[in-house]
Formats: structure tokens, sequence, C-alpha cells
């Protein structure tokens, strides 16, 4: 991981998401860099099984659906009263679908889709940029899809360029306020999210799917998720401070 030299001492963070590997990873590094974290998820048990795993008593955690406007607009009011404020926002909640062509594919599964990552993503947007002052960073988590597509995947990857678009308005709104957004774009990344993905689309064994997927990425394998936790942890500090707008790729060159 490197050393630890404190990028964000004494800021205040919030991750949805926060029991996923990514979400985790991040939580660990934001706060062995001096932040404050809440870590936001579905299930309680998980997430203090995630809590419990980091040094320290720098994470706390609170249950909630982001697409529930109530839900999320409570776990930022518990960030602000837990840390004093919120200085970090890490929209990284979302789910896949199913593989399946745009003809056939199922109107239910594609609205959860966009319920789950375009809504939930506004949601911490709104409620998060609300209470941030002038320093603070949203970063939201599209993917690489949000810069490509490909055959099937017509909700995953519709929500992720959604995200696009909710991230450079955000930012425009914002950059006056001294407040950045950029949204990040991993590429497949060595989870388990993303193996259920490989499986589906391939239909072959996990070490199959997988290495059908490595075979397209130029860098010839995974994200470990503390690759992409180091490049939320850029945007979210002074590293990226003239950084607003932008859509960083971290995909081993997927999307050449």
């Amino acid at each position: 991981m490197g050393r630890a030299i404190g990028r964000l001492s004494r800021k205040a963070a919030l991750i949805t998401g926060g029991a996923g590997s990514i979400g985790l990873a991040t939580a660990r590094l934001f706060a062995a860099e001096g932040a404050k974290v809440m870590i936001v998820d579905l299930n309680e048990s998980e997430l203090a099984r995630a809590a419990e795993s980091i040094d320290g008593d720098a994470v706390r955690w609170t249950a909630a659906d982001v697409t529930s406007s109530e839900q999320v607009g409570a776990a930022v009011a518990r960030c602000v009263e837990q840390f004093g404020g919120l200085d970090v926002a890490f929209a990284n909640a979302g789910i896949f679908g199913v593989v399946a062509p745009v003809t056939e594919y199922p109107v239910d599964v594609f609205e959860r889709v966009m319920a789950v990552n375009v809504v939930g993503s506004f949601l911490v947007a709104k409620y998060a940029l609300a209470v941030m002052t002038s320093g603070g960073s949203l970063i939201i988590n599209s993917s690489v899809v949000g810069l490509t597509s490909d055959q099937g995947i017509s909700a995953y990857a519709t929500s992720k360029h959604a995200l696009v678009g909710l991230m450079r308005t955000a930012a425009k709104e914002m950059a006056p306020k001294g407040i950045r957004v950029n949204s990040l774009h991993p590429g497949p990344t060595d989870n388990e999210f993303q193996h259920a993905i490989e499986i589906d689309a391939v239909g072959a064994s996990r070490e199959e799917s997988a290495r059908a997927f490595e075979q397209m990425i130029p860098l010839d394998r995974h994200a470990a998720p503390e690759e992409i936790a180091r490049a939320v942890l850029f945007l979210a500090g002074d590293d990226s401070s003239f950084m607003t707008g932008a859509t960083l790729a971290v995909d081993g060159g997927l999307s050449i």
C-alpha cells in the first residue's frame, strides 16, 4: 500500500458500498491516511465486520439503502454529527443486473440497476454536496463501461454513462464553492462482484471467465481493490486539487 503520510488528516469521509471490496479497501486506506470514515451499506452484520477489520477507531458505520432519499440523507447527517462535517464522499454502491440483449432485457432489472447506480449516486451527491465546504471532494464510481460498452450490458453501461452526466453537472455547479467532483472508471477488479459478471458473460468456470477478460486488458490482469482505492485517495486529497469534472480511468488500458 505504501507509507501513509496523512493525506486526509482531519478529514471526514463517507463511503457507500462500504462493505464491498473496493469500498472497504478505500475505507482502510482513508483511515490510514488520517481520515474519519463512515461506511454505508445495506447489511448491518457485514458493515460491522468491515469496520472491525480496520485497526483503530477511525471507522463508523450506518446501514442505508442508497435508493432511499430519507436513508441517504440520514447517513450523511449521522456522518456530520459524528465527525463534525463532511469533506469527502465516495458514491460507490452499485449493482450489475444481468447479461441480455436490449430486446430481451428484463424491464424490472433495468429499473433496479438504474435505481441503485444512478438514483443512489444522485442522492449521495444531493446530500453530501449540500454540507461540504470549500476543499470538499465527491468521487462517483462509474466503470470502464461508463466510457465504453459491450453487448448484453445495457442496464449497467447506461447507468455508468449516466453517472458521467451527473458528475459533470455537479462539477460545474460546485466549482464556485471550491468543491470538486470527479468520476472514477475502474476496469475489471479481482472481487466477487466482477467474477460473477464474468461467469455470466462468458458462461465458463471462474478461472476460464477471468482469463477471457484478462486477454482483453492491455496490462493482462485484473486490478486489486487496493489499486482502485489508491485512485480514490488521489481524487479525495490535495494531490488532485486542480481536477474537477474529470473521468479518471483505472482500467489497465481497457478503454484505449
